[in-house]
């Protein structure tokens, strides 16, 4: 009776909310991201790929974040020896470059950043003289085989399954590592992120989606991590609960025993 009593204090708190019109970060709760993506509201722009949105939260994203020490560690690891081609997917303006840039020699990395025409056009409009291994695709088949898939960030922003992503890249990379995977302990949920002059589709996935498609795939998660502090519930539709985000690396098996693309 409490947990009932809980939940239908939540979801009114939540409606009271959406009538009042409060502006809040997250709006609505929908089956997928076509769905997320018909309610905008017609006062803001749909998506990410805009020129308008380029610039938010940029200069914070080009800093190192606590929960950017995990992918730091495991960047260094794996670069530690040799040259390394590295797929940043979702990679922005190449904020990740900049950001570990104190703290990677990214002389040792071929740094090509996929995302949106919008974020790649701005990226390559501001790629400085010291970016010089550092390059931008807007179609991940346009970047050659990469040893390091990484997408930090990006997973709650993905549109397609992840399984797609990595087959349309010309090779499984042998290692993927991804952060910032936002999850839940039931269905996938898609809910709108407002970025002031935009509203994003934004996945909180259920907690088995991502390793599941990396066995499918063909990888075996070698570490994972939660980042506690990052926690928060959909402000509209309290009562589905807080997410959970998380972190993998995953390591590819062998070309024999991973699903050909």
């Amino acid at each position: 009776m409490r947990t009932f009593l809980e939940h239908a204090a939540f979801r009114a708190l939540g409606r009271y909310r959406v009538l009042r019109g409060t502006e809040v970060r997250f709006r609505g709760a929908f089956a997928s991201y076509d769905e997320a993506m018909a309610a905008v509201r017609p006062t803001r722009l749909a998506g990410y790929d805009h020129e308008r949105v380029a610039p938010v939260s940029r200069e914070f994203m080009q800093q190192l974040a606590f929960w950017d020490y995990p992918v730091l560690y495991w960047l260094q690891r794996l670069a530690a020896t040799e040259t390394t081609r590295l797929v940043d997917a979702g990679g922005h303006i190449g904020v990740k470059y900049r950001a570990f840039a104190p703290y990677l020699d990214l002389g040792r990395f071929d740094w090509i950043v996929y995302d949106l025409p919008a974020l790649v056009a701005a990226g390559r409009a501001e790629r400085r003289p010291e970016d010089r291994t550092l390059s931008f695709v807007d179609r991940i088949e346009d970047a050659p085989a990469a040893d390091i898939l990484l997408a930090s960030g990006l997973m709650p922003y993905l549109a397609e399954p992840l399984v797609a992503l990595v087959r349309r890249m010309t090779a499984l990379p042998r290692h993927i590592v991804l952060n910032k995977v936002v999850t839940r302990d039931g269905p996938t949920v898609v809910t709108l992120e407002n970025f002031g002059v935009a509203e994003v589709p934004y996945h909180i996935r259920n907690v088995r989606e991502v390793p599941d498609a990396l066995a499918t795939l063909g990888y075996e998660v070698v570490a994972d991590w939660t980042i506690d502090s990052l926690a928060h519930r959909i402000q509209t539709h309290p009562e589905l609960g807080r997410s959970t985000y998380r972190g993998y690396v995953a390591r590819l098996r062998s070309a024999t025993t991973a699903t050909s693309p």
